[in-house]
C-alpha cells in the first residue's frame, strides 16, 4: 500500500495554478478523506526557468517522460486545454498505468470513448466531471446514481457565457452587439468569443454528455449547431410576448434508436425550470425511466467550481488507490445513427418582414400548410422606422414540424414578392 497518492499536473495555467493552491491549502482535510496523504509530484510546462507559486523548482519539467516514467506518480491531471498535445498525452499516461483526471471537454467529445477504452484496457480510471457544467456535479450522477435508469434525453445550459447574455439581453432590452461588448469588459466574454458565440463549446460538451447518457459516441461535427450571435433585441422582446425566454440550449434524445443532437437558440416557456437559470449558472435537466425528470444547477465555470470537480476526481481514484480496490472498467461505447437537421421535429417560432399588402398571411400561410405545417399563432408588428416604412413584421409560431418541411416551407415563402426578409426561425421548448 502506498504512502502517498504521488499526483503530476499538466499545464498549471488558470485553473492548474488553483489545483495547486488547494492541494496545499486543504492537504490535511484531503489525507483524511482520501486515507493517505495526497503528494504534487512533478508539474509539465513550457518554460521551467519561469517559478510557479506553490511548486519548487525541481518539481517543473518541460517533458511529458518525466511525469510517465514517474514510479511514484499515480494520478496524471491534464489541464492544458485544447486537443493535442493534451489527447497524446492522456493517453501516453494511461498506457503508462497512471490513473488520469481531465477537464478537456474538446479530447473527451472527440475521443473520450477510444480514451476510456485505453483505460480499461490498462486497469486504470480516466474520469472528466470538470469537462462538462464546472462546478455542477453531472458525470458522477450519470455513471453512478441514475445507472438503473434509461436516460431517453438530456437538455442542458451549458455555456455561462452566452447564457449570460440572452440573460441580459432579457433584462437590458439591448441588443447582441452592446452586450458582447459589456460580456468582454467582465471577463466572461473571451477577446475571440467564437467557441462560445457560436455554440462550439457547448457542442462539445453535449458531446461528451451523451458518451454518459446513452453510450453513444457523437462527434462534435454531428450536432446540428446554431449560435447567438443571430438574436437581436426583438427576438428577445417578441418570445416575451409569446409567454418564453430565449436560452442557448444543448438537446440530445434518443428516438427509434437513433440520436437527436443540437445546440441552438430556443424558445422556453417560462413556465419551464430551465427558463429561470440565469446569469453564468449552467443546468442539465435529466429525463430517465424511473426517476423522470431531474435537474442540476450551478456555476458552470471558473477557478473554484473546476477545481472543485477536478479534485473531487482526484480524491475519487485517490480512495480506489489506498483501498487497493479493482479499477472499475469501463462499457464498450455504441454506435448509433445521428438524426439530421433536417429530421428534427419541433415547434417553431419564426419572424418574418413583408410588405404590409392585404393577403400577405394568406400566401405565408398556403405555403406552410402546403407543407403540412399548421400555424399556431400570428403576431402582427408594424414598422416603427423610416429604413422599413411600408412594411410589417410577422411572428408566426408553428406546430411540431420536421426540420425537411420547415426548410421546404421557407423557401417557398423567401421567393415570394411580397417578403423583405426572414429573420430568426428557433425551435420551442416547453
Amino acid at each position: 500500500m502506498t504512502e502517498t497518492v504521488g499526483i503530476s499536473l499538466l499545464g498549471p495555467g488558470n485553473i492548474g495554478s488553483a489545483v495547486v493552491a488547494a492541494l496545499a491549502g486543504g492537504a490535511e482535510r484531503y489525507a483524511l478523506r482520501a486515507g493517505r496523504p495526497l503528494e504534487l509530484r512533478r508539474v509539465l510546462v513550457r518554460d521551467a526557468s519561469r517559478p510557479r507559486e506553490g511548486v519548487r523548482a525541481n518539481q517543473l519539467t518541460t517533458n511529458i517522460d518525466d511525469v510517465l516514467t514517474d514510479p511514484g506518480t499515480h494520478i496524471v491531471v491534464e489541464l492544458m486545454g485544447g486537443e493535442e498535445p493534451a489527447r497524446t498525452y492522456i493517453e501516453q499516461s494511461l498506457r503508462a498505468g497512471k490513473h488520469v483526471v481531465t477537464a478537456n471537454k474538446e479530447v473527451m467529445a472527440k475521443a473520450g470513448g477510444a480514451l476510456l477504452g485505453v483505460a480499461a484496457e490498462h486497469g486504470v480510471r480516466l474520469l472528466y466531471e470538470a469537462s462538462v457544467g464546472g462546478g455542477i456535479p453531472v458525470i458522477a450522477p450519470l455513471s453512478r446514481d441514475l445507472l438503473a435508469n434509461e436516460v431517453t434525453a438530456v437538455t442542458a445550459i451549458i455555456n455561462g457565457t452566452t447564457n449570460y447574455m440572452l440573460t441580459a439581453m432579457t433584462q437590458q432590452g439591448a441588443d447582441y452587439a452592446e452586450i458582447l461588448a459589456e460580456a468582454q469588459r467582465l471577463g466572461y466574454a473571451e477577446p475571440d468569443p467564437t467557441a462560445d458565440v457560436e455554440g462550439f463549446d457547448a457542442s462539445f460538451k453535449i458531446a461528451v454528455l451523451c458518451g454518459l447518457a446513452f453510450n453513444v459516441d457523437v462527434a462534435p461535427a454531428e450536432v446540428t449547431r446554431q449560435g447567438i450571435s443571430g438574436i437581436t433585441a426583438r427576438d428577445i422582446a417578441y418570445a416575451a410576448q409569446l409567454g418564453s425566454v430565449i436560452k442557448l440550449l444543448a438537446r440530445a434524445r434518443l428516438v427509434d434508436g437513433e440520436v437527436e443532437v443540437s445546440v441552438q437558440p430556443t424558445l422556453v416557456g417560462r413556465g419551464e425550470p430551465l427558463a429561470k437559470v440565469d446569469g453564468v449558472l449552467n443546468a442539465v435537466q435529466i429525463e430517465g425511466d424511473l426517476v423522470g425528470r431531474v435537474l442540476l444547477e450551478g456555476p458552470g465555470a471558473g477557478q473554484g467550481p473546476t477545481t472543485s470537480s477536478v479534485l473531487a476526481d482526484v480524491l475519487d481514484i485517490a480512495q480506489d488507490i489506498v483501498g487497493e480496490r479493482a479499477p472499475r472498467g469501463g462499457v464498450p461505447r455504441r454506435r448509433l445513427r445521428v438524426r439530421g437537421a433536417d429530421e428534427h421535429v419541433a415547434r417553431y417560432y419564426m419572424r418574418i418582414r413583408v410588405l404590409d399588402q392585404p393577403g400577405v398571411l394568406a400566401r405565408i400561410a398556403q405555403a406552410l400548410g402546403d407543407a403540412q405545417i399548421s400555424i399556431a399563432s400570428v403576431i402582427q408588428f408594424d414598422s416603427e422606422d423610416q429604413a422599413t416604412e411600408g412594411t410589417a413584421e410577422l411572428v408566426l409560431t408553428v406546430h411540431r414540424a420536421s426540420g425537411a418541411a420547415l426548410q421546404g416551407a421557407l423557401e417557398a415563402i423567401r421567393r415570394m414578392d411580397v417578403v423583405v426578409e426572414i429573420g430568426n426561425v428557433l425551435p420551442m421548448e416547453g
